[in-house]
């Protein structure tokens, strides 16, 4: 059997699905591939995972007609607090000062996926192909030819462009030889709910220790995700906590802003690191998401650049298809890799940079990242610059 797509998409997760949704109904035949079975992720529980959409990935979800089904889910954040353990300098961020309704929004993962799964099995256009995986892959001038295993059979699929959606260790990136840069931080990061003793006030919280940052995102009732990053001789130490031992060591490094901190639920673990592909746009194949750029995540970025991504590439196919040109030809897909790979390049240094000054033990970039945050505190343009950045709004949003 020989089936034949416009556009072929590895990797069903949220990045993926999302892009999926977002060019549907436009006359394209969609195939998505993802690897793990199709089953009702469940409902919400107390320790779900959870993500930080930034005000720019709200703008893209509006824009694909996604964020009227979530808005029910999410926590907005409408203050940042930056601090320094044990040293003078801090910042706070407003979503006042920002000119924005909040900064950002939590969602619980299970949910965010629940809700883009259900709005999948709506889109006329797309084909799941789950489960299912990606075992070969060649290419031709006029298309991308894989190799599907689905229930132990092997379909032959074509597409005009190939889309690599399939996370940090893209299967189909290595399977394109595809080189990747980056390094090991050397840092594990312990993600869980847990319940502050007072009202977290729509405040997310950062403070940088000399293990690593940490972080307490608002959620909905009143709890918090908590975000630990530690050295991994640390990680496996503190991973051996009770959950009252577990309340008391994060107590001693965050403080008591938010009071005694008391119920902690499931914590998942995540080595640290930067990559980044040294290309996103092979023969008829773009890289987006994780496949194309894995950061660390003190700046919360991850999923919100990988939603530009999504902004960037439906504005280059679809463009492409309702001029009648190939969405898979280097012309189509080349606005893509300027803009993108620019701005992978840009946050993957910013990012690390921030990670290296805030962790570093010399005494003379101490006193130089704190003053750096007093002045960033009382300079409101730099502030709002900064925010605006953060928030993805320094490029215009595709409405599909």
């Amino acid at each position: 059997m020989h089936q034949t797509y416009d556009l072929l998409i590895v990797g069903g997760g949220l990045v993926g699905a999302s892009l999926a949704i977002a060019l549907n109904g436009h006359g394209l035949r969609i195939g998505l591939i993802e690897a793990r079975p199709l089953g009702d992720p469940g409902q919400p529980r107390y320790d779900d995972r959870a993500l930080a959409l930034s005000y720019g990935s709200r703008r893209i979800l509006e824009s694909i007609r996604l964020w009227s089904n979530l808005a029910d889910q999410i926590a907005p954040i409408r203050r940042i607090h930056i601090s320094d353990q044990g040293h003078f300098g801090s910042a706070r961020i407003t979503a006042d000062q920002a000119r924005v309704p909040a900064l950002g929004y939590v969602i619980p993962a299970r949910q965010l996926s629940r809700i883009l799964w259900q709005q999948l099995h709506q889109c006329a256009d797309v084909t799941l192909l789950t489960p299912a995986q990606v075992v070969a892959v060649h290419h031709t001038p006029e298309q991308a030819d894989i190799t599907l295993r689905q229930h132990d059979q092997e379909v032959q699929l074509a597409a005009r462009l190939l889309v690599a959606a399939d996370g940090s260790d893209s299967t189909l990136r290595q399977q394109l030889q595809i080189p990747t840069t980056g390094r090991d931080y050397h840092q594990t990061a312990i993600v869980a709910s847990i319940t502050p003793g007072r009202p977290h006030a729509d405040t997310a919280w950062q403070r940088f220790t000399p293990t690593g940052p940490v972080a307490l995102l608002p959620q909905r009732a009143g709890h918090c995700t908590l975000i630990w990053t530690l050295p991994p001789d640390q990680h496996a130490e503190v991973q051996q906590y009770d959950a009252g031992q577990f309340c008391a060591a994060f107590q001693r490094q965050f403080g008591y802003r938010l009071g005694t901190l008391q119920r902690v639920g499931q914590r998942h673990s995540y080595p640290l690191r930067l990559s980044r592909a040294q290309q996103i746009v092979a023969e008829r194949t773009v890289l987006i998401g994780n496949a194309a750029h894995t950061l660390h995540p003190v700046a919360g970025q991850g999923l919100n650049l990988g939603l530009r991504d999504l902004s960037v590439l439906v504005d280059c196919v679809l463009s492409a298809h309702h001029a009648g040109k190939d969405i898979g030809s280097p012309a189509s897909l080349n606005p893509y890799q300027q803009s993108c790979q620019r701005e992978h390049q840009r946050l993957a240094r910013a990012t690390d940079s921030l990670v290296r000054l805030f962790t570093s033990p010399l005494r003379s970039l101490q006193w130089a990242r704190n003053i750096g945050l007093l002045a960033f505190d009382h300079l409101p343009p730099v502030k709002h610059a900064f925010a605006r950045a953060a928030m993805g709004l320094s490029r215009p949003v595709v409405d599909p």
